[in-house]
């Protein structure tokens, strides 16, 4: 019998001072029965400093053809696609192919080996690569209940999160430059 996902509500409150956003966000997230707290929160942060009205949550480890977030057009057209992670660049370039803009946000303790090894490749494509802090990853999934209220300001290259359970910076790197 397959596993089911563990449901996760959240009530965001998101100020991105980057760009001006302001919003109030309910989501539910799906937590993969193979994925780990930490890949979901940097899912979340991936989400939240690219929000906007039409940007989506996919089926993720579900469906390996689909990103971890997109925001399609109107007339359905990839505009924006967010693989979290360290994906294989041959999936990366498929994606600039299908995709308007491709942002890759790599979060664990291999990113820097994974990034070395890739990134004369990464150069060649254009997609955005940025790098969450790991430890902030760790120190936010920690904070983690299964229905939380969330306040989130973005400012800079910094995410101020507040949860009842206590708060933390996320930091991130862009890793190359387009």
């Amino acid at each position: 019998m397959a596993l089911k996902p563990t449901i996760y509500k959240l009530n965001i409150s998101l100020s991105d001072l980057n760009r001006d956003y302001y919003d109030s966000i309910d989501l539910t997230l799906a937590l993969h029965p193979s994925e780990t707290l930490e890949r979901m929160m940097a899912r979340l942060v991936a989400f939240c400093i690219n929000a906007e009205e039409r940007l989506k949550f996919t089926k993720g480890l579900s469906e390996v053809e689909e990103p971890d977030i997109w925001l399609r057009t109107l007339d359905d057209q990839i505009a924006l696609w967010i693989d979290v992670g360290e994906p294989d660049v041959e999936r990366v370039k498929k994606a600039t192919r299908k995709a308007q803009s491709v942002k890759v946000y790599c979060f664990n303790s291999k990113s820097d080996v994974w990034w070395e090894q890739s990134k004369a490749k990464f150069d060649q494509l254009s997609a955005q690569v940025y790098r969450f802090e790991w430890s902030e990853i760790q120190a936010l999934a920690e904070l983690v209940q299964r229905t939380m209220p969330m306040s989130m300001m973005i400012t800079g290259d910094s995410a101020y999160v507040t949860i009842g359970a206590g708060q933390c910076e996320i930091n991130w790197t862009q890793l190359n430059r387009l």
